[in-house]
Parts: C-alpha cells; sequence; structure tokens
C-alpha cells in the first residue's frame, strides 16, 4: 500500500492551491471567484485523464494506428448537499485505422481494472457510463461506428466478468 501525502494551503476568499507529492501546484476555487476550477470539475478531469491515459498506452500496446483521441464527458450532479454525480457519460472519440473491438477492450480494461478514479466514483452512488465513437479513416467518407461499452456503478465497480458478458452496440 502505498501513502499520498498533499499540502493545501489557503490564499483568500475561497482560493486554494494543492501542492501534489511530484511538487505539482493546482488552485482550486468555488467558481464564483474564478480563479480555478471547482474541485468537483477536478475530479472530473481526473476521471477523463485517467481513463484516458489508460485508453492510450493500451492502444498502443495493441498496436492501433490512433491519429487522433479526445473524450467527451458529462455529468449530472445534484443540487442538494452534498452534490453528488450521479451519472457520467464518458465518450471516447478515437480517429484512425483501429478495430472497433479493440478499442472496446481498452475502453472495458480501463473502467474495470485499470482506472482507479473509475472505481472510486463507481463504488458510491455513481453510475459511469463508457461509450465510444470510431472513426475509421480509411474510408472516404470516414466511417463511424458508435456503441456503449458498460455501465459501472452505483455502489459495486464492474468486474472483468462483468465486462466478458456485457453487450454493447457496435
Amino acid at each position: 500500500m502505498s501513502e499520498k501525502r498533499l499540502h493545501v494551503r489557503h490564499e483568500g476568499e475561497m482560493r486554494f492551491v494543492a501542492r501534489t507529492p511530484d511538487g505539482h501546484e493546482i488552485a482550486m476555487d468555488t467558481g464564483i471567484g474564478g480563479t480555478g476550477p471547482r474541485p468537483t470539475e477536478l475530479v472530473l478531469a481526473g476521471l477523463a485523464g485517467c481513463t484516458g491515459m489508460d485508453v492510450a498506452s493500451l492502444m498502443v500496446k495493441k498496436r492501433q494506428d490512433v491519429r487522433r483521441y479526445t473524450i467527451e464527458l458529462t455529468a449530472s450532479q445534484r443540487t442538494d448537499y452534498p452534490q453528488l454525480f450521479e451519472r457520467i457519460d464518458l465518450v471516447h472519440v478515437v480517429e484512425g485505422v483501429v478495430e472497433v473491438g479493440q478499442v472496446r477492450r481498452c475502453i472495458e480494461l480501463s473502467a474495470v481494472k485499470y482506472c482507479p478514479v473509475s472505481a472510486m466514483l463507481s463504488a458510491g452512488p455513481t453510475e459511469i457510463h463508457h461509450r465510444y465513437r470510431v472513426v475509421d479513416v480509411r474510408s472516404q467518407p470516414a466511417s463511424i461506428s458508435e456503441g456503449e461499452v458498460l455501465v459501472t456503478g452505483p455502489f459495486r465497480p464492474a468486474t472483468l466478468d462483468d465486462v466478458d458478458g456485457a453487450v454493447g452496440a457496435a
């Protein structure tokens, strides 16, 4: 087990700056002060970044020719406190010469095995929908495939057994 230590300092009003164990500084605000993102926005950015790093790394290992990769994220957040995220939708948009099955598998592995942010959120009250849009640039016009990979949570992270039985549109 590893231990992480952060240092967070108050800089006035509602501005706080966190210093990560690697020495990076991240400013946060309530959104009213406009000096940094809200902490909940950082959670969403962390989820997209975490799963994106997994998928990008796995796509290289699977020798997929990815020309462009983006993640579109939308989230529904309660208005009453503690303002939890009820649902998060992630759409992985992959352009290049790639196999849809390989893209799906990379997203599955990130969602259920590698991304700790996804695991933490889906173990709570958050439902996370993992989708893909693959743009195959081999044809003109490019062909587009879309589908849902799997849904994790609430209160239960998915397992690799769940993935093997998952059904998604291609």
